[in-house]
């Protein structure tokens, strides 16, 4: 299997991690990309260099507005006085407020849904690089590779087309899979995250061309809180083309693998001529912010269930935080996902 694999995501090390009112320990940090990167090379896949891609691919996902915000902004909030290394917005507008703000602590409030995603000077490079390795990985895919799996950092499925969220600033996966429609027509998505991909449902909710299956920790009372509910199934022409399948703390193994077999029942309902995942490893057991309680053995047989779908496939990095377990889960399901090509 290709891996996709840059180190271009190292200038986005981020200092600010805001927990129940207090600061804390980042965990989107760059030792999480080495980590995997490790696992990658110690199970012999071979890793190979990013394309470079003009930004024009952006903008058919993201808006105008919030890419400029997000390649000028930081040099913009640096020239404020007193201002701190990151953009961290501390003001939001309001469901009532609906006029984009000329200054860039407004500007910020606009584009960051929450303080999980504080913008420094290397974020943008490190972002940019990372939708360049997703894409990547799909032309490698679209070329006639049967998998390609790319090593995204930051992450991207909490990225809404003008917001940045969770750890996420361009939602990787939608930007590949914007590329995988035109060329191939219908494609999907499933997202194995413990977190369900708000931004990556955004992207698509009133789509026919894209499925949308996401299986994730019960938002009740979890990350991001205000989607991935069941009874979120897509609007006008994409009415039943979202599934949500959120499972209740502590779910293991066996229930997070019956909610996979569902989500890919649905998939082979759907009949795409690819499919792209979003890779969390966060569901397993342990990790410092998941909910869920999924082993290595869960990953493997993960990994050969969606390789026995037969279809192109294109694994996009999402969560996944550094404790024990990590780099073995990742080898796990890539080993899984070849023992069942």
């Amino acid at each position: 299997m290709k891996i996709v694999a840059s180190e271009a995501h190292r200038s986005h090390d981020p200092r600010t991690f805001l927990v129940r009112g207090r600061l804390g320990e980042p965990r989107e940090v760059p030792e999480r990309a080495k980590r995997l990167l490790r696992a990658a090379q110690g199970a012999g896949h071979a890793i190979v260099a990013p394309r470079s891609y003009d930004d024009g691919v952006l903008g058919l996902v993201h808006t105008p507005d919030y890419l400029d915000f997000m390649a000028e902004g930081h040099a913009q909030w640096r020239a404020l006085p007193d201002a701190g290394p990151e953009i961290v917005a501390n003001v939001h507008p309001n469901r009532a407020m609906e006029t984009y703000p000329k200054g860039i602590v407004g500007r910020a409030g606009w584009h960051m849904a929450d303080t999980a995603c504080p913008l420094g000077a290397g974020t943008w490079a490190a972002a940019r690089a990372s939708a360049d390795l997703a894409l990547t990985a799909a032309d490698l895919v679209l070329d006639g590779a049967p998998v390609a799996y790319a090593l995204c950092r930051p992450p991207g499925h909490h990225a809404f087309p003008d917001m940045a969220g969770g750890f996420c600033f361009l939602n990787n996966v939608a930007i590949a899979a914007e590329r995988c429609v035109a060329r191939l027509g219908h494609v999907a998505i499933l997202d194995v995250d413990v977190h369900h991909g708000n931004g990556t449902q955004a992207c698509f909710y009133d789509r026919r061309d894209v499925l949308f299956a996401s299986i994730h920790g019960d938002p009740a009372n979890f990350y991001p809180y205000f989607a991935g509910y069941v009874h979120e199934r897509g609007a006008g022409a994409g009415l039943g083309t979202t599934l949500n399948l959120p499972l209740p703390p502590g779910s293991g193994d066996e229930p997070w693998l019956a909610a996979l077999d569902r989500a890919l029942g649905a998939i082979r309902r759907f009949a795409p001529r690819l499919i792209l995942v979003s890779l969390g490893l966060d569901a397993q057991a342990g990790d410092p912010l998941g909910i869920l309680a999924v082993s290595a053995a869960g990953f493997r047989a993960a990994g050969a269930r969606i390789a026995a779908l037969g279809l192109p496939t294109v694994l996009v990095q999402e969560g996944g935080y550094l404790c024990p377990g990590l780099e073995a889960n990742l080898a796990a399901f890539l080993a899984g996902f070849e023992c069942g090509a």
